[in-house]
């Protein structure tokens, strides 16, 4: 089993995992806002997820000698260490209760926002918990204070919301048709038929996509936006959003220290002479149940959707392969990222590897660049955005300089 024993390479993976886990959001924000259904989005991705944790299981899990105290991946398997899977499969279960509710928060609250306000709570709440399970190995007279950088962007972040939605209103008031007619904002909605129906008219295809000429920031193009996306946000309450966001920020504080708690057994559930879960066969079973209850949940919501969207159909998804490989790239991508966190945590202790929640540094980039967010914004909105940004930077830095070393004796 391939073991990460030093700083540096514990932080190499932190970075890899950033860019990773700041990347797959983008890929299904995109996704939405061409018009594909999410519910089809996040079944294509849970596939190559859990993928990811069967490749990392069968390669790190597998590289290298097997010890009484350190077993590699298949000999852990047959192991009477169900309450450490527990924990795992625990785990896995709020991130994908966390990750579903997201990729909803993204289109209602904008997906820089989303990824500050969710990362920012699973920081100030996971990786306090994550300092006391790790007994305390990381320093807390610097982590403490990168949590407290992470509350501050996180009240940036609201700022920022705030005073973007109010340009675009003004935005939206140059026009004379800022509100979609009943037609447009009812067409789906109201569509008992399957998905599939639609498919020709989302614009996945390269072609649509180059006939958007309005610009990036203008009302034409927040109104374009509007009529081809999946989910339809304009005239809705932005409570419902924030409430959304909230609670996928408090599955995401969680996700952590169960995995934590699988992988070193603080609270001694485990039998004598039974070693801990090694952090690739926690990893295995923390994405199993994520996959499990990914697809209960959105085959369910094909046939009762939320949030007025269309019903489809397990029949319709199988039919749908547009921006199907954006989707693949996405799960592959997160399930690395993850992967690669828990790799660092073992290492270097999982509350400085918490520091990946500066993930919307990544997500903002990908924002502003593939999808024109604070186009056109007033400069106080430039002014909280930089703010929001410099605090993130600021607690990145700060939480990895927490680091601390996991003793393996």
């Amino acid at each position: 089993m391939y073991v990460v024993t030093d700083k540096g390479g514990a932080i190499a993976l932190m970075f890899a995992a950033l860019f990773f886990l700041g990347t797959w959001p983008a890929i299904l924000t995109m996704l939405e806002r061409r018009g594909r259904l999410p519910q089809h989005t996040y079944l294509d991705y849970s596939i190559t997820n859990l993928l990811a944790a069967v490749v990392i299981a069968l390669t790190f899990g597998q590289i290298g000698g097997d010890s009484p105290d350190m077993p590699n991946f298949f000999t852990q398997l047959s192991q009477d260490n169900w309450p450490s899977v527990l924990f795992a499969m625990a785990g896995g279960v709020v991130l994908s209760l966390g990750n579903l509710c997201t990729q909803y928060g993204w289109a209602f609250v904008g997906l820089s926002v989303t990824q500050v306000i969710s990362s920012s709570l699973t920081v100030v709440i996971g990786t306090t918990m994550n300092y006391f399970l790790d007994d305390r190995i990381n320093r807390a007279d610097i982590l403490f204070p990168g949590v407290a950088c992470f509350l501050v962007a996180v009240c940036l972040g609201s700022a920022v919301h705030a005073s973007n939605s109010a340009d675009n209103r003004e935005k939206l008031l140059e026009v004379a048709d800022f509100k979609l007619d009943d037609e447009d904002k009812g067409d789906q909605a109201t569509k008992g038929g399957e998905a599939e129906i639609e498919f020709g008219s989302y614009g996945l295809d390269d072609s649509s996509a180059k006939q958007q000429k309005a610009e990036y920031g203008t009302a034409q193009y927040i109104l374009d936006l509007e009529r081809r996306r999946s989910i339809k946000v304009l005239g809705s309450e932005t409570f419902i959003g924030l409430c959304i966001v909230f609670f996928a920020g408090l599955c995401f504080s969680l996700f952590s220290p169960a995995f934590n708690l699988a992988t070193n057994d603080q609270w001694r559930t485990l039998k004598r002479g039974v070693p801990h879960l090694v952090v690739y066969t926690a990893f295995f079973y923390f994405s199993i149940s994520c996959f499990v209850l990914a697809v209960i949940l959105n085959v369910y919501f094909l046939y009762r959707p939320l949030l007025g969207l269309p019903r489809s159909s397990f029949k319709a998804y199988l039919r749908d392969w547009n921006g199907r490989h954006w989707a693949l790239l996405a799960g592959l991508l997160c399930g690395f990222g993850n992967g690669f966190q828990f790799m660092g945590g073992q290492a270097a202790g999982y509350a400085a590897a918490d520091a990946v929640q500066a993930l919307p540094l990544v997500s903002t980039f990908w924002g502003i660049y593939l999808f024109g967010e604070y186009r056109k914004s007033s400069k106080r909105t430039y002014t909280l955005l930089g703010g929001m940004l410099f605090m993130f930077v600021v607690a990145v830095a700060v939480l990895m300089a927490s680091s601390g070393h996991r003793h393996t004796s």
